[in-house]
């Protein structure tokens, strides 16, 4: 932890200590036809084949945008406090766009903090469990206020078959606005990624994100939708902010890859 220390006073990681192997010469699909039926933590993969990087770092990037919960923070309506949380959850899967590489598994115990100069917040995540293999985490912001704390846990389950690789992490993802006595649940998504054995590789988020403000039960509902033949869109997004008594208040849509846009309804 960063208590009682000054940032000016450790020596921060510019880059990557190791560059991506070279994986010209090897063939993914090969590999991949021995793990159909299989769940990916239990498959012996080429380290070629990873990024080098480990799970809890990767997972790191999914807090980028915290100024949408400081901006959260300071709104007092709670129809734009949900706009800004919708926001953020949708964010969070943006820099996962073209990522095909699978990041290393932690050891058990194994833990990564992310601070830098020009960002807001302090990242802190552990591996708490190796079978199964569970991360925990926690982001605020680094000035040491706890406006806000975004904290979760992530369950990562991948399993092949003849066509895909399904991706669908458990886990229960949080947001607290303290200011607002505020405790905000969702889940993560469910990732497919396409053509594993032929074709070219490519990959989508699908399924509903229920996002619930416990304090007035109000919801933002996000619809993922699959990619459409007939229209040709992809990473599209829609959805509505409903009340607790199930009275749409705006809609929502838009594409994870690009943002999230709100409309009267």
């Amino acid at each position: 932890m960063l208590e009682g220390m000054l940032l000016h006073d450790l020596e921060l990681k510019t880059k990557l200590p190791v560059p991506m192997l070279d994986r010209s010469q090897l063939s993914i699909k090969t590999i991949l036809k021995q793990c159909i039926g299989k769940e990916l933590s239990k498959i012996t993969m080429p380290i070629a084949w990873n990024e080098p990087v480990s799970f809890l770092q990767r997972f790191a990037e999914n807090v980028l945008y915290t100024y949408l919960l400081d901006m959260a923070d300071v709104c007092n309506d709670p129809v734009m406090r949900m706009q800004y949380v919708a926001a953020f959850a949708v964010s969070s899967i943006s820099s996962n766009l073209d990522r095909l590489s699978k990041p290393f598994n932690p050891l058990l115990g194994e833990t990564y903090e992310f601070v830098r100069d020009d960002l807001p917040f302090r990242y802190v995540s552990e591996q708490v469990s190796h079978h199964p293999p569970v991360s925990a985490f926690s982001c605020e912001p680094k000035d040491g206020s706890d406006r806000w704390r975004y904290y979760g846990s992530i369950l990562p389950k991948a399993t092949f078959s003849v066509r895909n690789m399904v991706v669908k992490p458990k886990g229960l993802l949080s947001l607290k606005l303290k200011r607002h006595q505020e405790v905000y649940t969702w889940s993560s998504l469910t990732c497919t990624i396409h053509n594993v054995l032929v074709g070219r590789l490519w990959f989508e988020y699908h399924g509903t994100m229920e996002i619930e403000n416990h304090a007035n039960k109000m919801k933002a509902v996000l619809n993922f939708k699959p990619f459409s033949r007939a229209t040709k869109e992809l990473h599209k997004v829609e959805g509505t902010i409903i009340d607790s008594r199930k009275h749409k208040l705006r809609g929502l849509y838009g594409f994870w890859t690009v943002g999230l846009y709100s409309i009267d309804i």
